[in-house]
């Protein structure tokens, strides 16, 4: 959230909120997917790892600020982390599909 008040830039602001949307969405699915006894079928996935180290590395770029290029590196992990975002949060609903539609 500092980062997109810093900027004052839907170019920030919504790759920011699309990674939060996310998180509280695959928070539930899982906590759901437990209550199930399912987690397993959500578990972390590799694209999840790699989506958080971008996004970390995003973050740590666009917090430093040193130079106009660290800022561009910045907004470039920012975009590649907002695209393994899509990418694994529609995987996690893949998994979990079936008990979502058959749900009671």
């Amino acid at each position: 959230m500092l980062i997109t008040e810093h900027f004052h830039s839907v170019w920030v602001t919504i790759p920011a909120a699309t990674m939060i949307a996310r998180e509280v969405i695959i928070s539930a699915l899982r906590e759901w997917m437990a209550e199930l006894g399912k987690r397993a079928s959500v578990a972390v996935s590799w694209v999840g790892k790699f989506k958080t180290a971008a996004q970390m590395f995003a973050l740590t770029m666009l917090l430093w600020r040193d130079s106009e290029w660290i800022i561009y590196i910045g907004y470039a992990a920012l975009y590649v982390a907002t695209a393994l975002t899509y990418w694994s949060m529609y995987q996690y609903l893949l998994a979990a599909k079936d008990d979502l539609l058959n749900a009671d």
